[in-house]
């Protein structure tokens, strides 16, 4: 029981670290600036909703979908990198979301699946955590990654549903900057993906 406990722990401290909720809220800010609040809720729970699925897909048949598709984790990660480094290059040069012509209409689903659900939420290095855990795991451990994640997605829920009232507190000023400062993070946790990917390529690190 102690080692499942220790199991658990473990688990969520690394998706927590790496969903982090507080600084991904701002990037949801900065992403739906201007849209009303029944279309920021939809992409809300959309993204989440498909972060989640997508990341217990994985859990549950990652190793065969990268097996059947010839996928490397380089390839997965400079990928990813390349990816998270221009939503952090566009947050930087202040571009604005498409979702703010949304006043009247239904969920932008770009925005929801991209970049919010992935490769945000659900981006490579939440997919490779989540395959670290489960490789050779037994049936409670594997159970235990995707409730753990579930309540990450919660978490991550909720905080975003409160952008408004937080940004309130703050003030859209702050926030303004804090988006920029996060572009810049963003932008060098991709170049960090993609070093680390070239890296495993040429075996200078352990995979």
């Amino acid at each position: 029981m102690e080692n499942i406990t220790t199991f658990a722990i473990t688990v969520f401290t690394a998706f927590f670290a790496i969903t982090n909720p507080i600084s991904n809220m701002t990037v949801f800010v900065s992403l739906t600036q201007g849209a009303d609040k029944k279309t920021k809720r939809e992409i809300n729970k959309k993204a989440n909703l498909i972060a989640f699925v997508i990341v217990t897909v994985f859990i549950l048949l990652g190793k065969y979908i990268f097996e059947l598709f010839n996928i490397s984790i380089p390839a997965f990660k400079i990928t990813g990198g390349i990816l998270i480094f221009f939503i952090g290059f566009d947050m930087l040069q202040s571009k604005q979301s498409n979702v703010k012509s949304l006043n009247n209409v239904h969920v932008d689903e770009d925005i929801a699946v991209s970049p919010l659900a992935i490769p945000i939420l659900a981006g490579p290095g939440t997919i490779v955590t989540a395959m670290n855990f489960v490789s050779n795991a037994a049936p409670l451990q594997m159970f235990l990654v995707i409730a753990i994640f579930g309540s990450m997605s919660l978490i991550t829920y909720f905080t975003f549903k409160l952008s408004d009232f937080i940004v309130g507190l703050v003030g859209h000023n702050v926030i303004s900057v804090i988006g920029k400062i996060m572009g810049l993070i963003i932008a060098i946790i991709g170049t960090g993906m993609i070093i680390q990917g070239i890296k495993i390529s040429f075996d200078l690190i352990a995979g």
